[in-house]
């Protein structure tokens, strides 16, 4: 790749190193100059421009990210589109991260360029949780360098990047009782272990109480193994301290078996680990009794994965398994508790397609209905919006509403993401039919796009290429499609923005605060014409049929 100062007439094609705001000009850097970007620039003064120009054996860095990210990815993985040589993992489901370090170690060394970030291996995540995040330093990487990092990234039976699901487990706690303990006590305790267990996806489905001796301990467990449980705790009213002490005694009493003793995790050094059956049974340390993260919670999160917990994986745990200085951590259990903030989450885009115009420049039809290659107009938008990483989609309904709702229907018979809201005042403007989509959306809705029906070249990839600009802390607050520079639809708005969007009038759209708010645009360039193509008259529609036509013809 080559890089430094490009004369401004040498600069067509080339990457734009440093943002260029002045006398009327605002590009942002990274953005590929075209000759009327160049034109606009020599008019403004500009003799030169410091620039990047990608050589034949380098890959541009949204080309070079999306590479490796796809190559990383395991089980359980959602990858973003790529924007500003960024792709993101995010988890699908709740789970335990299961991540490689050696292997994103030796992916980090191989070219300055790639780079990859994880949380550490098997952290706890959430739905739409960050995972891990490929970062191409440079405007563009080494083919070689890519390549090299893919091979790595396939070069065993495991992805380095993947989410295992919990899976729910029926559990059985024992808590032994001395002379002077307090059912008080234990009874805190069971709440504690059920909410443990429920952030999990499992259940707490029986509970013994008895007295510190191994036989009743062995009864206990037995009568709760007939009970169906595939997982059991035992809480003694004394730590363990050996493993042929009264608790571990137990379980060998009852047929089991002890695996391990003392765990490098502080807190909760003192916890035994055993099998019942080809069950897992847990003797706990006293730190389970606290709803504060401790060893108990490290063990208890792979076992509910469906991971090992056998003596080679407990002994590893001693790297980050000093717990007790940390002040805060995150603790599902606990939601909305603290006012710590919780980790980096997927933003939720909805779409909001406009189907409710009365198509007055096509001289009468609805446009929407009409035959766009196989299938109406608008089915081209809903069947983009839901495969896209929209966590919802609502269709706003006006002109023929029954008519436009039952195609979409008949065409994607699984509509869970889907909503229909009624646009009484459609007739009044499209301002009214923004309004309405708007209002409609929820108060976890971060940011919404706002898709035309008689939009049908506009796919998943646009939609997705937009959702992964979208990123207010870096100011990219509102994301426009361009096509060569020339600002296209549909356009992602910043939850902030729906306030003002609410209050709009007439046929001009929220078109104006694009003006207004010019330091918090962010213009995502797209291939093809997609975002320049909507459908208004027959002759459009027309044209649209025969460029299908070209395209499927072999």
């Amino acid at each position: 790749m080559r890089f430094g100062d490009t004369p401004i007439d040498e600069a067509g094609g080339a990457i734009l190193a440093h943002s260029w705001r002045a006398n009327g000009i605002n590009f942002a850097k990274g953005r590929v100059l075209s000759a009327d970007d160049v034109t606009k620039l020599k008019a403004a003064g500009a003799a030169s421009v410091v620039a990047a120009r990608l050589d034949p054996d380098d890959l541009h860095e949204d080309e070079a990210a999306a590479t490796v990210a796809r190559a990383l990815a395991g089980d359980g993985i959602e990858v973003t589109a790529p924007f500003t040589g960024r792709c993101n993992h995010f988890a699908r489901e709740a789970g335990l991260a299961v991540i490689d370090p050696g292997r994103i170690d030796a992916l980090n060394e191989l070219d300055e360029s790639v780079t990859v970030a994880t949380l550490p291996p098997f952290a706890r995540v959430t739905p739409r949780q960050m995972v891990a995040t490929v970062k191409i330093i440079p405007y563009g990487a080494p083919r070689a360098a890519v390549s090299r990092a893919v091979e790595l990234a396939k070069s065993a039976n495991r992805r380095l990047v993947s989410v295992v699901p919990f899976k729910a487990m029926r559990a059985g706690l024992v808590q032994t009782k001395l002379p002077g303990t307090r059912d008080k006590v234990l009874d805190k305790a069971v709440g504690t272990t059920g909410k443990r267990l429920t952030s999990l996806g499992s259940t707490l489905v029986g509970e013994r109480r008895c007295g510190h001796d191994a036989a009743a301990i062995a009864a206990s467990l037995t009568e709760l193994e007939k009970e169906g449980c595939d997982l059991f705790l035992i809480a003694g009213a004394s730590a363990i301290v050996d493993r042929h002490d009264v608790v571990p005694s137990g379980i060998v009493r009852a047929g089991g078996r002890v695996t391990h003793f003392g765990l490098p995790v502080d807190p909760g050094n003192l916890l035994l680990t055993g099998e019942l059956d080809g069950k897992p049974v847990l003797g706990l340390p006293g730190c389970a009794k606290s709803p504060k993260y401790n060893g108990f919670d490290m063990v208890l999160e792979r076992l509910a994965a469906g991971l090992p917990i056998g003596r080679a994986e407990l002994v590893r745990m001693g790297a980050g398994g000093l717990l007790a200085e940390i002040s805060t951590r995150p603790q599902p259990r606990d939601e909305g508790d603290g006012e710590e903030a919780g980790p980096q989450q997927a933003p939720r885009v909805a779409i909001v397609i406009l189907a409710a115009g009365r198509s007055t420049r096509m001289g009468g039809p609805n446009k929407l209905l009409a035959d766009a290659n196989g299938q109406p107009l608008v089915v081209h938008a809903a069947k983009a919006a839901l495969s896209s990483q929209a966590v919802e989609v609502v269709v706003v309904l006006g002109h023929m509403a029954d008519e436009v709702r039952d195609v979409i229907e008949q065409a994607i018979p699984s509509r869970a993401r889907l909503r229909f809201v009624a646009n009484p005042d459609f007739a009044a403007g499209i301002s009214t039919s923004v309004r309405t989509g708007i209002g409609a959306l929820g108060k976890d809705i971060d940011a919404a796009v706002i898709q035309l029906g008689d939009m049908p070249a506009v796919d998943i990839a646009l939609l997705d290429r937009l959702i992964a600009a979208f990123n207010p802390v870096e100011g990219r607050s509102i994301c426009v499609p361009t096509v060569r520079g020339k600002r296209g639809n549909p356009v992602l708005w910043d939850r902030r923005f729906f306030a003002e969007m609410a209050a709009l009038s007439g046929d001009s759209g929220a078109k104006h605060l694009i003006g207004e708010h010019t330091d918090l645009v962010c213009e995502v360039e797209m291939p093809g014409e997609a975002a320049l193509t909507d459908i208004d008259t027959p002759e459009a529609l027309a044209a649209f049929r025969a460029e299908g036509a070209v395209q499927g013809s072999p």
